[in-house]
């Protein structure tokens, strides 16, 4: 039987970055069909960005990120990076594939390893074309596309359904109505959908 399960993430987020291939494996092992939702920092459910986070929390979060990137074999460039602007437009690269019925996991995938792996600056509209397109997408339609209505109105609602859910950090996952927050959770995810609800 076809499962569904909510996904809460956002492209400016590392755990999400660091969870992503293994939460897609684990849907795709599990008949799990994806819906996916982008957004920032839920502030109003108690999300803090790490930037207002106390520096001795900071350090201890660059360390655990550091670790869970080589248990995920995923590469994470914390240091040495430029000035890099705000990637959250590249979230409407990803909405607008979705919409399109288009591979909107390889989009997104292809933008997180340019934001953590690589340090490239998405957050400015020819890089994340050309990043896209290398990836063997229409970077030029994706970057059309993301002034759409449809694509922007998708964009405010799943902040509003984020917040709703009680989302408030990244990446979070909804399935019967139980709300997993972060990529360790996904054990506990997976026996929610082999039929061990807690």
């Amino acid at each position: 039987m076809t499962k569904s399960v909510e996904y809460f993430f956002s492209i400016g987020s590392p755990w999400s970055h660091i969870g992503f291939d293994a939460f897609t494996e684990l849907a795709a092992k599990n008949d799990v069909v994806v819906t996916p939702y982008l957004t920032t920092v839920v502030e109003e459910n108690g999300g803090i960005f790490s930037r207002n986070r106390p520096e001795i929390r900071r350090a201890y979060w660059t360390r655990d990120l550091k670790r869970w990137a080589r248990v995920r074999g995923k590469e994470l460039r914390l240091e040495h990076r430029p000035e890099l602007s705000d990637p959250t437009p590249a979230s409407l690269f990803v909405i607008a594939a979705y919409l399109d019925g288009q591979d909107w996991i390889g989009v997104a995938r292809a933008l997180q390893h340019a934001f953590w792996g690589e340090a490239r600056d998405i957050g400015k509209a020819d890089i994340r074309e050309a990043i896209v397109t290398a990836a063997g997408f229409d970077g030029a339609a994706l970057l059309r596309r993301q002034a759409d209505d449809d694509v922007q109105n998708k964009w405010s609602a799943d902040r509003v359904h984020a917040r709703d859910s009680g989302v408030f950090g990244f990446p979070s996952y909804v399935y019967d109505g139980e709300l997993y927050w972060g990529q360790d959770n996904l054990p506990f995810l997976e026996r929610h959908l082999r039929g061990d609800r807690p």
